[in-house]
């Protein structure tokens, strides 16, 4: 296991009493406002920070198949994992949304292959949509998260995707939430929201490290 500093939850609002949707979404836009304070080339070097990284976990260096996602402009990027990922001949899938909340994944083929599909949705592969079971070939899930803290919960987007698609890994599948380092929380003393379908990751990952989680 690797050792990761809890850094301080700030500047983010997280108090008691947070489980209702307008305090959760008053968390997300600060957490969005923060992140977009990041220039393109500071994005880009955490992008191969976060690389190195999640290459150093063991279920990643001996997976067969992992699940990531195609982050958008503000998210942790994942480009320079997948690309070494394929180097390596590890298979890729990314997320595919279809209609309202529909869950599918694609194999990821290359940077060129990755496009805003639809307004507003992350960049998607143009390959052939392999149905909702198909993240059950994965080893581990790279999660996208807004935040997660120590007891595993992970702050989303808001829309339950992943929850939804979580439900559907085999057994043992591990599932590493992906954010900046400032994005953890100690959940002795500021604990995330949780729904009840929420579901907890096993794992987080920074761009300055990485730590079993619950």
């Amino acid at each position: 296991m690797s050792g990761i500093s809890v850094p301080t939850p700030q500047p983010y609002p997280v108090q008691p009493g947070m489980e209702t949707g307008d305090a959760k979404e008053e968390l997300r836009r600060a957490i969005r406002a923060q992140r977009g304070l990041r220039s393109v080339r500071r994005r880009a070097e955490a992008a191969e920070m976060l690389a190195d990284v999640i290459e150093s976990i063991p279920e990643v260096r001996d997976a067969g198949c992992v699940a990531a996602y195609a982050a958008r402009s503000a998210e942790p990027g994942m480009l320079p994992l997948l690309e070494r990922l394929s180097d390596r001949g590890v298979r890729a899938l990314l997320p595919v949304l279809g209609a309202g909340l529909a869950r599918d994944w694609a194999d990821y083929t290359g940077p060129d292959d990755l496009l805003e599909r639809a307004p507003g949705r992350p960049p998607e592969p143009g390959g052939p949509a392999l149905g909702t079971d198909a993240v059950k070939l994965a080893d581990v899930v790279l999660a996208p998260a807004l935040a997660v803290d120590t007891r595993g919960v992970r702050l989303g987007q808001g829309g339950g995707w992943y929850d939804r698609a979580l439900t559907h890994l085999r057994p043992g599948a591990k599932v590493v939430a992906v954010v900046f380092p400032e994005e953890v929380y100690d959940a002795t003393d500021h604990p995330l929201p949780r729904e009840e379908h929420d579901i907890l990751v096993h794992a987080v990952a920074t761009t300055t490290d990485w730590r079993w989680l619950g």
